[in-house]
């Protein structure tokens, strides 16, 4: 069985993906009980989860809160695909992430632990992702880019080719990187520009 960990507005998107694949979700662990998500049951961890036989997704949009509860969990995560999702045979694309209606990865392309690539975002050749990143919607990633652990990029941002994003960043939507960008920092614009640093 497939279980989801958060029960937020990210979850939906998730179960639709699930769904939309033919698989079936169990239930939602969430610390809230007042969240609930459509017939699907608010539970706490671990619940009626086997370790021996179910499958967890991380159904949290925050990188951050996303790779504690990874490191506290010694599961097995589920990748979740949607069926519109263009993914070359020459990409790789690691546990637990999520990739949504729309997506492009393109050849020798590698997506982390518990990435999540939103809708219709575009993810050229030779990419690389590490573990817990954010893609948002439309946001494309030119051929030869590399993006650190936990960082987020907005949505409709263009990362121009062979630019490092360090980890911990988050540029911001519709920015267009021309340079590479430093970790734990915010950038935003076109050029994109450092405004701040990053303290979460």
């Amino acid at each position: 069985m497939i279980y989801l960990y958060g029960a937020g507005g990210h979850a939906k998107v998730v179960i639709d993906i699930l769904e939309s694949s033919g698989e079936i979700v169990a239930g939602i662990f969430d610390d809230d009980s007042a969240k609930t998500i459509w017939k699907f049951p608010r539970l706490e961890f671990p619940g009626p989860f086997s370790l021996s036989a179910d499958k967890l997704i991380l159904s949290i949009g925050n990188n951050l809160i996303r790779k504690k509860i990874a490191m506290q969990l010694d599961v097995d995560y589920h990748t979740a695909i949607h069926p519109s999702a263009i993914i070359s045979a020459y990409a790789y694309i690691d546990t637990g992430s999520v990739l949504m209606g729309g997506v492009l990865i393109n050849a020798d392309s590698k997506i982390g632990r518990h990435c999540i690539i939103n809708s219709h975002a575009s993810i050229d050749h030779d990419c690389v992702l590490q573990d817990f990143t954010h893609i948002s919607p439309n946001a494309t990633l030119c051929g030869d880019v590399f993006v650190g652990e936990c960082t987020h990029i907005g949505a409709g941002a263009i990362i121009i080719p062979g630019k490092k994003i360090g980890p911990n960043t988050i540029i911001g939507a519709g920015a267009v990187v021309v340079s590479d960008i430093p970790g734990n920092v915010i950038a935003v614009g076109n050029p994109a520009r450092i405004i701040k640093e990053n303290n979460d």
